[in-house]
Order: C-alpha cells, then structure tokens, then sequence
C-alpha cells in the first residue's frame, strides 16, 4: 500500500474543511493500493476552523492539523506541511474546493508513471473575470520572461504532487521568502502538467486582496531573477539622461535669451546627474541589503501552537 499524504491550508475556512476531507474520503474510496492522511495546516484561522479540525482528527486517525502561532501566509504553511508529510508522495491544494479532488486520481497515475511532479495548469471557467484572468496569465508570463524558471505551463497553482525524494529536496531549503511555484520548477526533476477546470469557492472568502497579490507577486519576481536591479539602473540613466537633456535645454534657452545666472546651470546639472546616480546605487544596494537582513536573522517559516502527532 502507497501513502499519499494531501496537505491542505487552512485560513478562516470552517464552511470547507469537512466538505473536502468527504471528497478526498470519497477519491480514495475508489483507488486500490493506497491510503492518505490528510495534514490540515491551521494558519492563523480567526473562525472555528481550529476547533473542526479538532473534532474531525478524533474521529479519523489519517487526519491530522498544525496549528500556527498566528498568520505566517499561504506557502509558509505549505512548507510546514512539507516538513511533516511522510507519504510516498505529496500532494498540496487549497481548502476552498477550487482545486478539484476528483482530479487526485489523474495525478497519481502519472506519478505512477515515473514523473517525479506532476504540476496542474489551472483553466478558469466563465464566470470569472477577464481582468482576474489575463492578468494571472501577464504575471506568469513576466516572471518566466525576467527570471530562470518557467512558469507559463503549469506553474500558476500550488496544486501539485510530488514524489518523496522531491519533498527531501525542498526540506533543505531554508529561504525567507518562500516562492514554492518558482523552487518547483526551479529543482527540475521529471515533471508533467495536467489541466484542470478550477471549481467555485464553496463557502467563506478569498483572503488574497491585490495588496496582498502584489507582494506575493513581488516575491515571486525578486526571489528568482537580479533582472530588476538592471531594470532599476537602466531606469535611472535613463531618466538621469533625460533630466540633463531637459536642463540643458534650458540654459542654452536662457543663454539665447539672456535671463541665465551666472553659475546656476552648471551646479544644477551636477546636482541633477549625481543625485540621479546615487540614487541608483543605493536603490541597488538597498535591495540587496534588505534581502540578506532578513536571511541572516535566520528566522523560522512559521511557528507551531499546536499538533496531533
């Protein structure tokens, strides 16, 4: 008998939890040769998810939960359940039914047939927004363009299975600023993508605000490419450029005209390219700093209040 281990996020998502460990139940009710345990991972939950889970890990001893401190954020609580999953492969997906479980079947059989992940590439279906959907599909196509990894096909969905030797690898990383999309294509390994329509939201709503998409997408960028610091360079050249040119347009018109003060167009040109230049070291500088201030304090993902095993 294979273990599957199916690690599932949780943040205010009491109206859920049972609905998608019935369907996992009802999957796997169906496949021979295999058992799972389900690793619910609590992330700072303000509602009775905490409580649920509770009651649903007495009453099935393949269930299982982590609780957090508080609010680490969606992948911190993907890794934690990483650190803990002892199946023969892992399975991550999302609380709110938008990730299929009838589609768990499809996964294991291409692991089964020797691909090490087996990523899904989400297909939105009519009822959600133009915006919402060109906008997913700009960013990923951005962050493949701009940085090592490719994350057109497949990388846009923390909907996943990976074989075991694949978690032993992502055990190893000890990253602040955890992008796990990116570190799964980023690892290489045999993969395969499957593509899945994504289900409606059950109960409850959608933490993930634009505040909280674009530092996630900010995350994302800075964690797999140093293309922006150029971008950051060109710009302020660039912008430096056109600062010089404009004021030196100026003061030949001055000159021309006669209204120049002696003196003034040469030192506002100098304060004008040299500001313009320090700026862009600092900027360089000031990424890169606060990159390696919050790695070398060396803190945890997350902190755990509780466990059942």
């Amino acid at each position: 008998m294979k273990k599957i281990s199916i690690i599932i996020p949780v943040h205010n998502e009491e109206g859920n939890i049972a609905l998608i460990h019935q369907r996992i139940k009802t999957v796997f009710s169906k496949l021979q040769n295999y058992t799972f345990e389900l690793i619910f991972v609590n992330d700072g939950s303000r509602d009775n998810s905490q409580t649920i889970l509770e009651q649903l890990s007495q009453e099935f001893d393949n269930v299982k939960f982590i609780e957090f401190s508080r609010n680490f954020g969606h992948q911190p609580a993907v890794k934690a359940g990483i650190d803990f999953a002892n199946g023969n492969a892992v399975i991550s997906m999302d609380a709110d039914l938008q990730h299929p479980p009838e589609l768990i079947p499809e996964l294991i059989e291409k692991w089964e047939n020797g691909f090490d992940v087996v990523l899904t590439n989400r297909k939105y279906p009519e009822e959600i927004s133009y915006f919402k959907k060109k906008t997913s599909e700009i960013f990923y196509h951005f962050l493949s363009k701009i940085s090592d990894v490719d994350l057109k096909k497949g990388g846009g969905s923390d909907f996943r299975l990976m074989d075991a030797n694949v978690i032993q690898s992502f055990r190893n990383f000890n990253e602040d600023d955890l992008f796990l999309r990116g570190l799964t294509s980023w690892m290489g390994y045999k993969q395969t993508t499957v593509n899945f329509l994504a289900g409606t939201r059950n109960a409850g709503e959608s933490s993930y605000n634009l505040k909280k998409m674009m530092k996630f997408a900010f995350t994302g960028i800075t964690a797999f490419s140093v293309k922006p610091l150029y971008l950051a360079a060109y710009l302020g050249f660039i912008f430096s450029a056109f600062s010089v040119i404009g004021y030196a347009i100026y003061v030949i018109e001055s000159f021309v005209s006669g209204t120049e003060i002696s003196g003034w167009a040469s030192l506002i040109m100098t304060i004008v390219f040299f500001g313009g230049l320090q700026l862009i070291i600092l900027g360089i500088f000031g990424i890169y700093l606060g990159k390696i201030f919050k790695q070398v304090k060396e803190r945890p993902n997350y902190i755990i209040r509780s466990k059942n095993f």
